[in-house]
């Protein structure tokens, strides 16, 4: 019923200023464009000037990536894939710049269980280790975005450490 109103609503709005536009001189309308177009553009260059470096920082990226790539992502979701970024780049596992995957250095059973967001405290099983395995990977999988292979690669290995540990 809600949405009747509201449709209803805009409608009206709309023919309301239709109908205004129309008896307005059209050299006024795009004399205002211009100007708007213009005071627009100069609070997007103040914007940048002055909130730049926070602007073009990862969870734009992000935000970026979930609506070019990785459909479907809430908001949380993205705050969750976040989340795992950071832990893995604070851990040394992961980096933007770099093309390999680093094999070198073996990753910690509490590292394993941070990936995963479980606590090692708590009795976990197999099947709670495979959840949080699944509701990563939905997000991840290279199937989805080849540009995050090496993501699932560690996520993978953080699995295969918590099942070690916990058998």
């Amino acid at each position: 019923m809600n949405i009747i109103i509201y449709t209803v609503l805009i409608l009206v709005a709309l023919y309301f200023l239709l109908r205004f536009f129309a008896a307005i001189n059209s050299k006024k309308i795009s004399q205002s464009l211009r100007i708007l177009l213009f005071i627009g553009l100069i609070a997007i260059a103040i914007l940048f000037a002055v909130a730049g470096k926070f602007l073009l920082t990862l969870p734009l990226t992000l935000a970026s990536l979930a609506l070019l790539k990785l459909k479907g992502l809430s908001f949380f979701q993205l705050i969750s894939l976040f989340r795992l970024i950071q832990t893995l780049r604070n851990s040394g596992r992961f980096s933007f710049n770099d093309n390999v995957v680093s094999n070198a250095n073996t990753m910690t059973t509490s590292e394993a269980y941070k990936i995963l967001n479980l606590n090692p405290s708590e009795k976990i099983t197999k099947e709670i280790v495979n959840k949080a395995y699944i509701k990563i990977q939905k997000k991840i999988h290279p199937d989805i975005s080849p540009e995050t292979s090496r993501l699932s690669s560690i996520v993978n290995e953080a699995k295969e450490i918590v099942l070690n540990d916990i058998s």
